[in-house]
């Protein structure tokens, strides 16, 4: 993931792959107060539910990793009430809003989708390519 400012935003742009999935895992909902994310799918196929009615939500801490380096602060849950459903596939982009919960309920095989994090206020620190490489390697 490289993130980067671009003027009045910071904009990330990275790879992500995601294995088999067969039923969603419990309270993994993701919402983002500040960043809206767009979704290229490159290969593969899934399940995404996406809806701002997040089931028991709960607030991820400002101490956690994602929040702080990711994704800014948001809210995981158990599932999204009255959702959307999206089958994605090869060629598919999709555009989640900041406040919007997403959810993959099912991935096929796998999902594999250039993902592009749009934050307006900059709640997300820059990486450029040492950072990202670093990061990457769990150092």
């Amino acid at each position: 993931m490289r993130s980067v400012d671009i003027g009045k935003s910071g904009v990330a742009v990275g790879m992500v792959h995601r294995t088999r999935l067969d039923a969603p895992q419990a309270n993994s909902v993701a919402e983002h107060d500040h960043v809206s994310e767009v979704y290229h799918v490159i290969s593969g196929s899934a399940t995404l539910v996406t809806g701002p009615d997040l089931v028991d939500a709960q607030r991820r801490p400002l101490t956690n990793e994602n929040v702080r380096l990711l994704n800014g602060p948001g809210s995981n849950a158990a599932s999204i009430r009255n959702g959307v459903t999206h089958q994605l596939k090869a060629g598919d982009a999709i555009i989640i809003p900041a406040g919007t919960g997403h959810w993959f309920t099912k991935i096929d095989d796998h999902i594999t989708y250039l993902m592009i994090r749009v934050d307006p206020d900059k709640v997300v620190p820059l990486k450029d390519e040492a950072a990202s490489k670093a990061y990457l390697s769990g150092q």
